[in-house]
């Protein structure tokens, strides 16, 4: 199948593309700057530049193809509110894909998004998949928590450096889940007819607080984790003070999802009619306790060859 990747370059959006590669689809990765992407074409993508804010290159993006998998959305760096770049964004492809015929749309969500939609970048995902239920396309909605590499910048590496662990709001449980087993998904529904004019939770095997996972790192990289909980209020003022000034409005908008991360109400879901619909087997599906220990694992591993090397390279250099 010809398959457009939107987002080829974040986290989850490059695990699509390969895993759509190894499952013999045709995948072309409409990117910003195909320089700073040119590892997807040496997997074998097709590579177009583009930007959901210039509907003439989408146009030429969709030609030729017979679905797009949507994992993209608005960057930290990117100026302005999210409103102005992931809604107008996801309003100018789904228009495209009407123009180019396109009807098979698979699109990354967010788990109770329609609980929150006072949090800006849940009311876009909520939005968009309305969007998509109201429309003609055949959909497959993927409603996802957060993802297992972003705890290696949160948590994992500050543990093992002995820098404070940051936490917000109440405790909140997080079905974690490996960008990879997210992919699978995101590939597997081009050939499940009983996933079209569907949505999905896409969640991992078990939900975890900050502590327990704190736990876990302190566990697997035998340091002692520092750890400074931020209080709610301190959040909203934050959220109030960056709001007023123009350039801030991203940031004030990302301070609010705190609300959802960091409410105390457990973000999971049950998963048996999904990997029944995806043709999935959930013994595949990775756990956050093994994803964490071959982190450390490897991590730990390449620190101490680095010593061996560095101790050898000494010994080399002394007179006797």
């Amino acid at each position: 199948m010809q398959v457009l990747v939107i987002g080829a370059t974040g986290t989850l959006g490059r695990q699509i593309a390969r895993q759509a590669i190894d499952a013999g689809h045709q995948v072309r990765c409409m990117v910003r700057s195909p320089r700073k992407a040119s590892f997807l074409q040496e997997w074998g993508c097709e590579l177009t530049r583009g930007d959901l804010l210039e509907p003439d290159s989408l146009d030429y993006a969709l030609e030729g193809q017979e679905a797009v998998i949507d994992a993209s959305t608005a960057r930290a760096t990117d100026p302005g509110s999210s409103y102005d770049t992931d809604w107008s964004g996801k309003l100018n492809l789904l228009n495209a894909c009407e123009r180019a015929g396109v009807k098979r749309f698979v699109f990354v969500s967010l788990l109770d998004a329609d609980k929150h939609r006072d949090v800006p970048l849940m009311d876009i995902k909520y939005c968009t998949e309305q969007a998509l239920i109201q429309s003609d396309f055949d959909y497959t909605i993927l409603r996802c928590v957060a993802f297992m590499q972003g705890l290696i910048s949160q948590v994992a590496i500050p543990v093992l450096e002995n820098q404070t662990v940051w936490v917000s709001g109440t405790p909140t449980p997080i079905a974690y889940m490996n960008t990879q087993d997210v992919a699978r998904f995101a590939v597997a529904a081009l050939g499940r007819a009983e996933t079209v004019r569907q949505a999905f939770p896409v969640v991992g095997p078990r939900a975890w607080n900050t502590g327990e996972i704190t736990q876990l790192c302190e566990k697997y990289s035998g340091k002692s984790a520092r750890v400074f909980r931020v209080r709610p209020f301190l959040l909203r003022l934050m959220q109030s003070v960056t709001s007023f000034f123009e350039p801030a409005v991203n940031v004030s908008e990302r301070l609010a999802f705190d609300k959802v991360v960091g409410g105390g109400r457990a973000l999971t879901a049950p998963m048996e009619e999904s990997y029944a619909a995806f043709g999935l087997d959930p013994a595949e599906t990775t756990g956050l306790e093994s994803y964490l220990k071959e982190y450390y694992d490897t991590i730990l591993r390449r620190l101490r060859e680095m010593e061996a090397d560095l101790d050898k390279d000494a010994k080399k250099k002394l007179p006797f």
